[in-house]
């Protein structure tokens, strides 16, 4: 991958409430940036958009350090056309609150209401925005119907590859160490693969791209 540009989005986005707390999730980024380093290993100038996470990045891979969905899609929108891969493997929030309280919220009730609003779809908008020549990689986290949620994701995203994480399996998806994938293409070829460590599952990730858009060139 030695020339190549490479985007890469990891950890989780934290979608504040009040000054004190945030709608978030368990991700940890450790799989984002086990690709990020994976391509970097390969010669590619790398770029990390990552959300709020402890965990350490090899120094030569540029960070773009984000906190909220929002954060996150502008940095992407502005980076993406520069760009010859993107994986999109960040735990992004699909809702956000309406209003964000400017002091800390008070227990007054025995109930509380927040208002919602969804989110801008990340891996969406750069599949409308992809030129022929970019390969764009999303990832599907589910807990049921997996197979057919990660092809939904597939073509209504216009991604050329889905990599699916079920959390069904023991050792899988947040806060671990290790992972277990599938993954799919626009093609229809699906690759499954065992439980490994996030690192070498991230070499799994760099070969398949590689095999399927890079190799046949």
């Amino acid at each position: 991958l030695n020339g190549k540009k490479v985007l890469i989005t990891a950890g989780p986005t934290y979608e504040q409430i009040d000054p004190v707390r945030f709608i978030g999730n368990y991700s940890t980024g450790k799989m984002g940036v086990a690709i990020a380093e994976e391509m970097q290993n390969r010669g590619a100038e790398v770029t990390l958009v990552l959300g709020p996470s402890s965990v350490k990045v090899n120094t030569g891979i540029k960070l773009v350090p984000v906190k909220t969905a929002e954060d996150m899609f502008t940095a992407c929108e502005k980076i993406f056309p520069g760009c010859d891969i993107a994986v999109m493997s960040a735990a992004v929030a699909d809702y956000t609150p309406v209003n964000n309280a400017l002091e800390k919220i008070k227990k007054t009730g025995h109930e509380l209401t927040l208002q919602l609003t969804k989110t801008k779809d990340i891996l969406k908008t750069l599949g409308e925005q992809k030129t022929g020549k970019q390969v764009l990689v999303g990832f599907a986290l589910e807990t049921n119907n997996e197979t057919a949620y990660a092809l939904q994701k597939l073509q209504t995203k216009n991604a050329d590859m889905i990599v699916l994480n079920s959390l069904q399996d023991a050792g899988a998806g947040f806060g671990y160490d290790t992972n277990k994938i599938t993954i799919f293409d626009k093609d229809g070829t699906t690759f499954p693969f065992d439980m490994k460590s996030k690192k070498n599952v991230a070499i799994d990730i760099v070969n398949t791209i590689i095999q399927q858009f890079y190799a046949k060139n």
